[in-house]
């Protein structure tokens, strides 16, 4: 054990902390900030202020009689700790109201002889369950998650970004909820019930995605495919949620968590500038010494893959399904066109061809230019006997279509962008085999190019104009423009959404 001064907010009052000796001074503050109180604090006194109630509930309620020490154990080896409001003693009506959580450290479950400890991960999701019911027995939902996952991968040699690891989190995810909806049964079973409350697992079965059928972590498939099936069985649960991946917080500082709940190591340096447990133990499981890696970044080489915001995403995808609450998904950015993209100029003399064709009785012409491999870099809209005005605003559009397409824009870009557009005139397609209806001249133009430079044919066909009373009032018998927010009810993708918005040209 070590003593040592520390706060629990940078410009706080610092306070004498005791822990042990191999906890850093990241976990002294999170002590600092979890000790009730303000004087000095240690660890043993602490955690004894929030376990002992619960023991002594668990004695009266004749529950598991050893839940003190498991929590002990569990704390000791860093593997899993409650959130302030159970280590503050706060009232349980308080705590009901605040969802009374408890994160478990994924990298304090790993073995250095046996890899990941499934079985000891499902007895803390047990314990979790039932500590946080015996310190709230009034709250309808808990609040039980995961953290460190990133440092899990890395030491278990699976890349963060790969299928694989995302089999591993669905498997975690799979035991978390399994085990924490078979533990909140049987408190069902065996404390007064809540009033009123309708539970969130039946005895017809979890309503949540089956785990993977394989792993690359071998027992983990069998644990996640076990938990949920003592969740099926297992009747109707005391609570109507019980599994979260919430913000990284004070108890991931005590449990020396790295990365926050499912979130990828997006740096591989600590906050010391130092190499993180996370790349450290990247680089053990190769046998990599932080020489070779050093040789292998100046050769060029990436000796520590880094996940992306896009790698982030496919992750809380990957459990969003299993795990109850979870955050935000994260937004991955688009990729912006780079400013120094080169025109590709097109030959002086091209390739290409006009097609004639009617849209609702109007003519029009498309004329391309190809490029030397067949790919489409021009092309002309001309119209036949429309305004001056129309005219010129399509031979505008049509070039800076022109120029996109010589800058890289993808053809197939503009065809998502223009089909289904929806001004007059409109109607009937006569000329043009490929297409038979469309909704405007541009939705004409660009299903011609889809089907004559994509060999795409799996377009919709267009919807025809539905009739209205315009023409009966002697309005004439273009349809009636329609507000920007007047969509179509019901649900709809974003391309059929377009079919609602209209632009009239008279």
């Amino acid at each position: 054990m070590r003593r040592t001064l520390a706060e629990a907010e940078p410009d706080g009052p610092r306070r004498q902390v005791t822990l042990p000796a191999a906890w850093d001074d990241v976990a002294a503050s999170g002590l600092a900030e979890l000790a009730p109180g303000i004087g000095s604090a240690t660890l043993a006194d602490a955690a004894e202020g929030w376990i002992g109630p619960i023991a002594a509930a668990a004695a009266d309620a004749d529950l598991d009689a050893r839940i003190a020490e498991r929590l002990h154990r569990m704390l000791l080896l860093r593997r899993g700790a409650p959130t302030v409001g159970v280590w503050h003693g706060e009232a349980s009506a308080h705590l009901a109201a605040e969802v009374p959580g408890f994160v478990l450290n994924l990298v304090g479950f790993l073995d250095d002889g046996f890899g990941f400890d499934a079985a000891a991960f499902a007895e803390a999701v047990e314990t979790a369950t039932v500590a946080l019911t015996l310190a709230a027995p009034g709250a309808e939902r808990l609040a039980i998650g995961m953290a460190d996952l990133a440092g899990l991968l890395a030491a278990l040699g699976v890349d963060y970004s790969t299928e694989p690891a995302r089999d591993i989190a669905r498997a975690l995810a799979a035991i978390l909820r399994g085990r924490a909806e078979a533990a909140s049964a049987m408190l069902a079973r065996q404390l007064t019930p809540i009033a009123g409350l309708v539970g969130a697992s039946t005895t017809t079965g979890p309503e949540w995605p089956a785990p993977p059928a394989s792993t690359a972590v071998p027992e983990l498939a069998e644990a996640a495919r076990l938990a949920r099936q003592a969740s099926a069985v297992a009747g109707t649960s005391r609570h109507t949620a019980l599994t979260a991946i919430a913000e990284a917080g004070t108890p991931e500082a005590l449990l020396g968590v790295e990365t926050g709940g499912i979130a990828p190591a997006f740096s591989a340096l600590s906050a010391t500038g130092a190499l993180s447990r996370t790349a450290r133990a990247w680089l053990a499981v190769r046998g990599m010494s932080a020489e070779e890696a050093l040789a292998d970044l100046l050769a060029g080489r990436d000796p520590l893959p880094l996940a992306d915001a896009a790698a982030h995403a496919a992750m809380h995808d990957a459990v969003a399904g299993i795990i109850q609450a979870m955050p935000a998904r994260p937004v991955v950015p688009r990729q912006p066109v780079a400013a120094t993209a080169q025109r590709r100029d097109l030959p002086g003399r091209r390739a290409g061809y006009t097609q004639r064709a009617t849209v609702g009785g109007h003519r029009l012409y498309v004329r391309t230019g190809e490029y030397a491999d067949g790919t489409l870099g021009e092309m002309v809209i001309a119209l036949h006997k429309e305004t001056a005005s129309f005219r010129g605003m399509m031979d505008s559009f049509a070039h800076a279509v022109s120029l996109g397409l010589q800058h890289g824009v993808p053809l197939a870009e503009y065809v998502e962008a223009f089909t289904f557009t929806r001004f007059g005139p409109a109607g009937a397609v006569e000329g043009d085999p490929a297409v038979t209806q469309a909704t405007s001249m541009l939705d004409y133009v660009f299903r011609h190019l889809a089907a004559n430079y994509l060999g795409r044919h799996d377009i919709p066909e267009a919807a025809p104009e539905p009739a209205d009373s315009h023409a009966d009032r002697g309005e004439g018998t273009d349809p009636a423009p329609q507000l920007p927010l007047d969509l179509p009810a019901g649900e709809m993708t974003a391309r059929a959404r377009r079919r609602g918005f209209r632009v009239i040209s008279r």
